[in-house]
């Protein structure tokens, strides 16, 4: 299992559109990818359960990866949180 940190560094955090380009992202990968904020822990496919943790600026999300191409999804995850995230 690989475990990252990222903090929301989107000045609107992840509201509706930056979190259907997170699971559409999500949903490409055969592992299963989990998102824990305050200890509440959501599958990555679950737009209500994304959304209900109402991630603002400045929030830190831990992302959990487990599976085959696990290493590619980090990598690709990586690119969405420290790039992509900011042109949403």
């Amino acid at each position: 299992m690989i475990t990252k940190e990222y903090r929301i560094l989107a000045a609107n955090g992840l509201h509706a559109r930056p979190a259907t380009s997170l699971i559409r992202l999500a949903r490409q990968f055969k592992s299963a990818i989990h998102v824990t904020k305050n200890e509440k822990r959501i599958p990555l496919q679950s737009m209500i359960g994304l959304l209900s943790l109402a991630i603002k600026h400045g929030d830190i999300l831990l992302v959990h990866i487990d599976g085959e191409d696990k290493l590619f999804a980090a990598t690709q995850l990586d690119k969405f949180f420290n790039e992509d995230l900011q042109n949403l």
